[in-house]
């Protein structure tokens, strides 16, 4: 999991305020397909939000959940926020 700089998350939560989650991670926690259709939404849009539904909390805290969906889909975690969370990752096909 990669820090961002504060201005970049100040400009993906901008962007990701009013959209609703693309993705939901249910009482089977992150799951392989899951972590694929994430990381597909990451490669083509650079930033996700991702929804935590209330039987996925029964054994872990949605900062846990959140965390380790980061660290399996190579982002970085912008927020937190109740059952939300965001990610955000650089394109990967980047040249310098």
């Amino acid at each position: 999991m990669k820090e961002i700089k504060t201005r970049m998350k100040l400009h993906v939560r901008h962007k990701l305020k009013d959209e609703n989650p693309t993705a939901w991670i249910g009482k089977d926690g992150l799951t392989p397909q899951l972590a694929v259709q994430i990381d597909n939404q990451l490669e083509k849009n650079r930033m996700v939000k991702v929804k935590i539904l209330k039987s996925a909390l029964q054994t872990d805290t949605a900062k846990a959940i959140a965390t380790k969906t980061a660290e399996q889909t190579g982002a970085s975690l912008v927020e937190v926020r109740g059952h939300v969370f965001i990610l955000f990752r650089k394109c990967k096909n980047q040249q310098a």
